[in-house]
């Protein structure tokens, strides 16, 4: 499986229809659709197809037509998507309307096509399952503690100043969070 770290764009141009690709990751799904259709008051379309692991470990898809004829543009996004075991991602397709109108095969591929693009574009990285750990220290080791985390090659923390210390929680794959294990941290 595989996964993207951050947004990709891409334009494909059929008979002149004009779509607009957005490649994200699945974090950054919610309010994207309404913000692209705020951005493209002109466009016809945004239709979406997204595929993500839920807690179970389980493949979630969904798309939508946005509009367009039943099963002629969500569905053969997602199934780029699938093609491709990407997993924990979104592709949003903004339509303008070319004038010519494409017949519901023309318009699969066309849909099919305009993910092709965005990810002929992207950095597909192999899907690591992600661990969470939660940890304490004391406000003299919060250095240490960041140049320890940079060493590990984790990314994604949160920290809580409370009164006695310092309550941290990273995310990593098992690799990372154990490089992190070994440098003493509990």
């Amino acid at each position: 499986m595989k996964t993207v770290l951050s947004s990709y764009s891409a334009e494909t141009v059929v008979n002149r229809s004009k779509f607009l690709s957005f490649l994200v990751s699945y974090a950054e799904f919610d309010g994207l659709q309404k913000k692209l259709k705020k951005e493209h008051p002109k466009a016809n379309h945004v239709v979406y197809a997204l595929r993500y692991l839920n807690e179970f470990e389980q493949i979630v898809e969904q798309s939508t037509d946005d509009g367009e004829p039943k099963g002629c543009a969500g569905v053969p996004a997602l199934n780029v998507l699938r093609g491709e075991e990407l997993v924990n991602v979104a592709v949003f397709i903004v339509r303008y309307f070319g004038g010519i109108k494409l017949g519901t095969g023309g318009m699969a591929r066309a849909y099919a096509q305009a993910v092709k693009d965005v990810l002929g574009v992207a950095n597909l990285v192999p899907y690591e399952k992600q661990v969470k750990y939660m940890f304490e220290t004391s406000y003299s080791d919060v250095d240490k503690t960041l140049y320890q985390l940079k060493q590990a090659g984790i990314t994604q923390y949160e920290r809580d100043f409370g009164v006695d210390g310092v309550q941290w929680s990273v995310a990593g794959s098992q690799e990372q969070v154990d490089a992190l294990v070994k440098t003493g941290i509990k």
